[in-house]
């Protein structure tokens, strides 16, 4: 495993490793995965993606009119429901989302009558 200057595992291959599962009920209008944070162990990816939140690597996007950050690696962006800030583990479980990129403005807004589909 590479480790980054600090010693800590590099955030794509802690991607490479998570479980993704499909989010089948998306599966025809806005397809992407998700790994659950404690029931899947991946709280190190959690902690990887907040700390690249919290230096301000992440993008704010707009899914209709819901505003959060994004963080773009690769062929995917990155999302969580919940604000980096706020999260709690102790408390609850939360979701890591990833979608492939558009390669559109739809990576970054995404407007009533667009279509998830990456063909449309």
């Amino acid at each position: 495993m590479t480790a980054t200057a600090h010693g800590k595992p590099d955030i794509m291959e802690l991607i490479a490793r998570a479980p993704w599962r499909e989010a089948v009920t998306y599966r025809d209008t806005w397809p992407h995965e998700y790994v659950l944070i404690k029931r899947d162990a991946q709280q190190e990816l959690l902690a990887a993606f907040c700390e690249r939140i919290g230096v301000g690597e992440g993008v704010e996007c707009e899914f209709f009119r819901q505003r959060r950050k994004y963080l773009f690696l690769g062929d995917y962006r990155y999302w969580t429901m919940t604000e980096c800030a706020e999260i709690d583990l102790d408390a609850d479980d939360y979701v890591l989302n990833r979608a492939r990129l558009y390669r559109d403005r739809r990576d970054f807004v995404i407007l009533a009558g667009d279509s998830g589909r990456r063909e449309a």
